[in-house]
C-alpha cells in the first residue's frame, strides 16, 4: 500500500512545487505571459522578505523575545539591524545563484527554463532554509562589518539602476500623454501635462525651502548649503536645456514634465543625503528612529521601481537608449507559440523563440535591490551601532547619486545632438 501511495504523494508534491503552481496562481487572474508571471513571483518573494525584515526591526518583537527564558539577553542576533543583514544575505545569495544559473539562456526551450519559471514551492523552501542557516553564522564583529560594505556597493549600484528607471518613466509618461493629445486633440491631456509639471516644480521648490530652513544654520552647515544650492542650480539648468530649440528639434517630445520629475527626485535624494549626516540634522522626534520617514519614502520608491521593472515592456524604452542594451528589461514578446488557452486565464509561454528579457541580469538586478532594501531598512548604519550613529559614507553615496541622476538625464537630452549617427526614436 505504501509503495502505491508513495509515487502519488511525490507526484502531488511535484505538482505543487513545479511550474503548475505558477499557473494555478495565474488562473485566478487575467491571462498573462509566462515571462511576466515569473517576474511578478520573484517580486513577491522580494516583497515578503522585506516585510519579514521590517518585522525584525519591531520593538514589540524585541520586548516579547526578551521575556523568553532561552532568549533573555541573547536576542540581539535574531532581531534588529543584524537580523536584517542575515535575512538579506540569504536572499542575495539566492538571486546571485539564479543569476549564474541563467547565464546564456536564449529561449524557454532551454532545460533551465523550468527552474526559472517553476518549482516555486521548492524555491521558497530553499530560501527559508538559507535564512535560518544565516542566523548560525557567527558574528564576532566580522560578518556584519564585511556584509555592510557589500550592501553599500550593491545598494549604490541599484540606485544607479533606479535612476535609469525613473528617467525612463519620466520620458515614457510625457511621450504617452503627448501621443494621446495629438491623436485625440483632447485638452484634458494638455491641461494634465501642465498640472503635473507645475505640481512637481511646486513640490521641489517647497522641498528646497524646507531643506534650507531645517538643515542649515546662518553661521554653519556650509556643506549642506552647498549640496542644496548646487543641486538646485543644476535642476534649473536641465529644465532650461530640455526646452532649447535644438533639443526640441532632436527630441520633439522632450519637455518640462520630465525635468520636473527629475528635479523632484533630485531634491528627494538631497534630503535623503542630508538626513544621513549628524551635523545640522534636525531631531524632530527627539531621537533617531531605526525606521523613519526617509526609510518609508525610500521603500515606496524602491517598490514602485521594482514593480515597474517587473512589468515594463522595454522594446522602445529609454533604458535601452541610455545603456545600449535591448534586453535589460522585458521586451514585447507576443509570440503565439506555446500560447495555450488565453481565455482560460492561465499564463502562456511567450519565450519559445527568444527570451523576453535577460534572465541572468534580472536576478542580478534583484540581488542589488535586496542589498538596497537592507541598507534602507538599517538607515545605511553599521549593523552593530546604536541608533544615534550616522554613516557619512551613505551621505556621499546619495549625494553622488543625485549628481549622476542629473548627468544621466542631461545625457538623454543632448545624446541626439552628440551622436548624430544614431537613431533616438
Amino acid at each position: 500500500m505504501g509503495a502505491v501511495l508513495a509515487p502519488l504523494t511525490v507526484g502531488q508534491l511535484a505538482c505543487c512545487c513545479g511550474s503548475a503552481a505558477c499557473s494555478l496562481c495565474c488562473s485566478a487572474c487575467p491571462s498573462c505571459k509566462n515571462s511576466t508571471s515569473s517576474r511578478i513571483m520573484y517580486a513577491v518573494m522580494l516583497l515578503l522578505t522585506t516585510i519579514v525584515s521590517c518585522i525584525m526591526l519591531s520593538d514589540q518583537l524585541k520586548d516579547k523575545l526578551e521575556k523568553l527564558p532561552f532568549c533573555e539577553g541573547k536576542c540581539h542576533d535574531v532581531i534588529g539591524f543584524l537580523a536584517v543583514y542575515r535575512l538579506i544575505f540569504a536572499l542575495t545569495l539566492f538571486f546571485m545563484l539564479f543569476c549564474l544559473l541563467m547565464i546564456g539562456v536564449k529561449s524557454s526551450r532551454d532545460a533551465r527554463a523550468g527552474i526559472q519559471n517553476g518549482f516555486w514551492g521548492i524555491k521558497y523552501l530553499i530560501l527559508i532554509a538559507g535564512m535560518v542557516g544565516a542566523f548560525f553564522i557567527p558574528e564576532q564583529n566580522t560578518f556584519g562589518q564585511v556584509w555592510m560594505y557589500f550592501g553599500m556597493i550593491g545598494g549604490f549600484l541599484f540606485i544607479l539602476i533606479q535612476l535609469v528607471l525613473i528617467i525612463d518613466f519620466a520620458h515614457s509618461w510625457n511621450e504617452s500623454w503627448l501621443e494621446n493629445y495629438e491623436e485625440s486633440q483632447s485638452k484634458g491631456y494638455y491641461f494634465a501635462l501642465i498640472f503635473f509639471t507645475l505640481l512637481h516644480y511646486i513640490l521641489a521648490i517647497t522641498a528646497t525651502v524646507l531643506l534650507f530652513i531645517f538643515y542649515t544654520q546662518p553661521s554653519d552647515c556650509g556643506v549642506q548649503k552647498f549640496f542644496i544650492s548646487f543641486n538646485l542650480i543644476f535642476c534649473i539648468i536641465i529644465s532650461v536645456v530640455s526646452v532649447l530649440p535644438r533639443v526640441q528639434d532632436a527630441l520633439p517630445k522632450s519637455g518640462l514634465l520630465q525635468s520636473s520629475i527629475v528635479t523632484l527626485y533630485v531634491m528627494y535624494l538631497t534630503w535623503s543625503a542630508l538626513n544621513n549626516s549628524d551635523k545640522c540634522r534636525p531631531d524632530f522626534l527627539g531621537k533617531k528612529n531605526a525606521f523613519d520617514a526617509q526609510s518609508i519614502v525610500s521603500l515606496v520608491i524602491w517598490f514602485v521601481c521594482v514593480l515597474y521593472s517587473s512589468i515594463r515592456t522595454a522594446s522602445n524604452s529609454q533604458v535601452s537608449k541610455l545603456t545600449g542594451t535591448e534586453k535589460i528589461l522585458a521586451q514585447d514578446g507576443d509570440s503565439d507559440l506555446g500560447k495555450g488557452d488565453v481565455e482560460s486565464g492561465k499564463s502562456f509561454d511567450n519565450e519559445e523563440n527568444e527570451v523576453a528579457y535577460s534572465w541572468s541580469f534580472f536576478h542580478f538586478m534583484f540581488a542589488l535591490a535586496s542589498l538596497y532594501v537592507m541598507m534602507t531598512l538599517t538607515n545605511w548604519y553599521n549593523p552593530t551601532s546604536g541608533l544615534k550613529s550616522s554613516n557619512e559614507a551613505s551621505m556621499w553615496i546619495k549625494i553622488i547619486s543625485s549628481w549622476l541622476c542629473i548627468l544621466l538625464y542631461l545625457w538623454s537630452l543632448i545624446a541626439p545632438l552628440v551622436l548624430r549617427d544614431r537613431e533616438f526614436n
